[in-house]
């Protein structure tokens, strides 16, 4: 079973996700915040990591930063699901080494799943 932790700090779409990619098969982890974030991938590296870039705490930026500066982290999957749209935020999140970056609106929580599906399938 691929493993997905979830980095969001809305409730409401903490539980559809969680729903959503349970529904397919996914054993999902979540973090409310930039330094839980840290701490679980430390604990427990995930397949693919769902990453918000508007977070308490630690910022989406500053998380895949380290993560790409951590020997052991750097390797990891992370797409970005973030409400930030703009041109220059997705090419940063790409620069950053997120192998994609969805914008919130213009996915329903079941196409986010089938492109993490996508994304897990090619790797």
């Amino acid at each position: 079973m691929k493993s997905i932790l979830l980095v969001e700090d809305d409730q409401f779409l903490i539980e559809i996700y969680t729903t959503k990619f349970k529904q397919a098969g996914f054993s999902i982890g979540k973090a409310e915040d930039g330094e839980e974030c840290l701490k679980k991938l430390k604990e427990e590296t995930p397949d693919l990591l769902l990453l918000d870039i508007v977070l308490p705490s630690l910022n989406g930026w500053e998380i895949l930063r380290k993560i790409r500066e951590d020997e052991v982290l750097k390797n990891i999957k992370v797409v970005i699901l973030s409400n930030l749209g703009e041109k220059q935020e997705i090419e940063k999140g790409i620069k950053l080494g997120a192998v994609r970056y969805l914008v919130k609106a213009h996915y329903t929580p079941s196409e986010v799943v089938e492109e993490v599906k996508k994304i897990l399938k090619s790797s």
